[in-house]
């Protein structure tokens, strides 16, 4: 087999490990009715998600300095069978809590063997690579809305993840079988500590922690609660949030790819700053936005703007580490930047349950965010960032 019939394989198993992400968001509503709590209750859950996501990315990290990356990949894939069909029998709301942990750890072990394995597989095209992958992550975010809806006609809620654990194994089948008949790049041979790695690259580790914690966190408390957002502030009914949502998340797919091909052509860095501005920006107008057609618009330009950040981010890191610490100072931006997102729908849910509006909320972060992007540009415009690698290449 070639390296893009493995590339496709890798396409369609990262379509379910963010799928194992996302798709608690549009399961708050009827989730909360069966288990008789509030939609703002239900945070926890999208928080223990993201923080699983988070929690396994430095163990991962570690791991790939003993074990090939392909074979990591597949372990995620028999992780994602097993937690996801436990968490359809998930009996209360803290059990479910765990069990969108476990799912979460699935998919933060997958993104850190993976994404470095991309780049290797495309070392002259890592924009594109990124690019494409990122959008078949996208495409299960647009579809998980849509996809709920479609089992809520049938069935309930639980069935969900059921169907999950059945598409995670034959996918799983699918990966080893493509890796086991492509020859796969010698890579990551000499990456064999963190702690190595951590000393060598901590600049732009922490540039990109910095960038995505702050932006992520906004993010994840904004479309994990979109649903009851729109329905408390915009006086929007929960099927047509559902289908805002699915907008939100939609805008991203091209967004996508044209941002990775855009990181393949130009500096990396004043990009990113436009991004996460821009971002913010763009969340403070989706506060003022009154008529359907407003929220409409600018959830559209949300989504856009998000979403262009994360293969652009993947790109100015992994195109700039050298082969001998790439996995290993991944695994390190990975685990810190998650960490900081995760608490994104928890803390937007405890502010709610304090009395404090979502508009409020929303703006306060945002401007956060703002404050975060104008604060790298002065330490840009002073040279005091790392400015990455060549656009488009992959060190050696």
């Amino acid at each position: 087999m070639s390296r893009r019939q493995l590339f496709g394989s890798l396409c369609a198993m990262v379509f379910l490990v963010n799928l194992a992400r996302v798709v608690f968001a549009p399961l708050v509503q009827p989730v909360a009715a069966d288990f008789a709590v509030t939609p703002a209750a239900l945070g926890v859950v999208a928080t223990a998600a993201w923080l699983g996501s988070a929690a396994p990315r430095l163990p991962t990290g570690y791991l790939l300095t003993r074990v090939p990356r392909h074979t990591v990949v597949a372990a995620t894939g028999l992780l994602l069978v097993g937690t996801s069909a436990g968490t359809a029998f998930a009996p209360s709301l803290p059990w479910l809590t765990v069990g969108a942990f476990l799912m979460g750890i699935s998919s933060g072990a997958y993104f850190i063997a993976a994404n470095p394995l991309v780049t290797e597989l495309f070392p002259s095209r890592v924009g594109w690579a990124l690019g494409v992958h990122g959008m078949a992550s996208q495409i299960a975010a647009v579809g998980a809305p849509l996809a709920v809806s479609a089992v809520l006609l049938v069935s309930g809620w639980r069935a969900t993840f059921l169907l999950l654990s059945a598409l995670a194994f034959v996918t799983t089948v699918v990966l080893v079988v493509a890796a086991r008949r492509t020859e796969l790049p010698d890579a990551g041979a000499k990456d064999r500590s963190l702690l190595a790695a951590a000393r060598a690259q901590w600049p732009i580790i922490l540039t990109g922690i910095v960038i995505v914690g702050s932006s992520g966190f906004l993010w994840n408390g904004l479309f994990n609660l979109y649903g009851p957002y729109l329905a408390a502030e915009k006086g929007i009914d929960e099927a047509t949030g559902r289908t805002l949502l699915s907008v939100l998340f939609a805008a991203g797919v091209p967004a996508f790819l044209l941002a990775g091909e855009l990181a393949d052509r130009v500096r990396n860095v004043p990009l990113l700053l436009a991004i996460i501005i821009g971002f913010a920006a763009s969340v403070f107008a989706l506060t003022f936005a009154e008529s359907l057609l407003a929220v409409v618009a600018v959830s559209i330009v949300v989504g856009v703007v998000i979403h262009a950040l994360f293969p652009v981010i993947d790109t100015y890191m992994l195109a700039s580490i050298p082969d001998e610490n790439r996995a290993s100072a991944y695994a390190l931006f990975s685990s810190g930047m998650m960490t900081a997102q995760a608490f994104g729908s928890g803390g937007v849910g405890w502010l709610v349950a304090s009395g404090v509006s979502y508009t409020a909320a929303y703006r306060g972060l945002a401007a956060i965010v703002g404050a975060t992007g104008v604060g790298l540009f002065v330490l840009h415009r002073f040279g005091r960032l790392p400015t990455g690698g060549t656009p488009g290449e992959t060190p050696g």
